[in-house]
């Protein structure tokens, strides 16, 4: 993998002179990770036209030798003053930072530091947009990470019982995950039974599950770094005759939008597909939220799959396509796949069944 990080952080050092940049400071963790490896929580990247340098604090010294394959500085005090004495002693004038990630302490720190001719310019969107396209490495990480959701769900699923509480099913997810070797859920597991499924993103509670009611999961793990992402539906007991015509349409909507994803498509349209189905059912304004995003070293990357997101999908783009439909005082209908953008098409990475599941 070294060098793989060594030719992502030469792209990115080539391609200062377009953006009159001297240097690139890099200081969100997973753009980090991206061009350097580390997988610590205190770090920055410096990037120059031929050469990078690290910093980090001495409770990495050990993690960061072992990791990171450019120079290395082991800061005693602070990491940013650091950053701006090695502008200064290289005379950089223009450094780039990431708007976003940047608190204005941390930029105010930055500028008291740095020599007065040398300014900071803030940039946005650069390094995630290299990151939309996954190498050969990240899918199949992110196929393990994808692999390790699906089973801790399966293993999940078996324990489920009416009068069990969302809390607990969330516990045992997560629980599941570890298990089988995740490093930590991508983001808080939902679970939402009953009326509370219409909240698309409901904290798990103790509301308990009850024949013939809905149990929406949201779930996702980190393994080697990379997210994944599913919504599967539950159903202790047979759902009633209206719940299975939503669970039809929602279903309906998403296979219309994975059947749209290919290179060359915009992500507006792969949103508009899943839009045309629900719409046909009339339940277009139960449809409150886009139909997907990317993910990688971040559960949300771009692109997004919106309606007004332009952007065109390109082989080696992970996404997610969930439409959902939520209906207050009845419940909710969420069904998501990781998705891999193939050359010739795509391939649905999350191998659970979708077919309406009873327990």
């Amino acid at each position: 993998m070294s060098s793989e990080f060594e030719q992502r952080r030469s792209l990115i050092g080539a391609g200062l002179e377009n953006r009159d940049l001297d240097a690139m400071l890099v200081t969100s963790p997973a753009n980090v990770r991206y061009l350097a490896g580390f997988t610590g929580s205190n770090g920055a990247l410096l990037v120059l036209g031929g050469d990078a340098v690290f910093f980090t604090d001495p409770r990495y010294a050990i993690q960061s030798a072992h990791e990171v394959s450019c120079r290395t500085q082991v800061c005693k005090g602070p990491i940013l003053p650091a950053v701006a004495e090695l502008v200064s002693s290289r005379r950089l004038r223009r450094i780039g930072f990431e708007r976003a990630h940047v608190s204005y302490d941390a930029f105010e720190c930055l500028r008291a530091n740095l020599p007065l001719n040398s300014s900071l310019e803030p940039m946005a969107g650069w390094l995630e947009a290299h990151r939309m396209l996954k190498s050969e490495s990240e899918i199949e990480a992110i196929r393990r990470s994808v692999a390790t959701n699906s089973k801790a769900f399966e293993a999940a699923a078996r324990r489920v019982r009416p009068g069990m509480r969302e809390l607990d099913l969330a516990a045992e997810i997560d629980h599941q995950m570890r298990r089988l070797g995740a490093e930590k859920p991508s983001f808080e597991t939902i679970v939402a039974t009953g009326e509370r499924s219409a909240l698309p993103h409901a904290h798990p509670g103790g509301a308990v599950f009850r024949t013939g009611q809905p149990i929406l999961i949201d779930m996702g793990t980190f393994r080697d770094g990379y997210a994944s992402d599913m919504t599967r539906m539950l159903f202790p007991g047979a759902p009633s005759a209206r719940m299975r015509r939503l669970y039809g349409a929602v279903l309906e909507a998403q296979l219309a939008a994975i059947d749209t994803v290919r290179p060359g498509v915009t992500t507006a349209r792969v949103d508009g597909a899943a839009r045309k189905v629900l719409k046909a059912y009339k339940l277009e304004r139960a449809f409150v939220h886009s139909t997907g995003h990317g993910l990688g070293l971040e559960i949300h990357e771009p692109p997004r799959i919106g309606k007004k997101d332009k952007t065109k999908l390109a082989a080696g783009m992970t996404i997610t396509i969930e439409p959902g439909v939520y209906l207050e005082g009845l419940g909710g209908i969420r069904i998501e796949d990781t998705v891999l953008v193939t050359p010739s098409g795509c391939e649905v990475l999350t191998p659970t069944s979708k077919d309406l599941r009873l327990v």
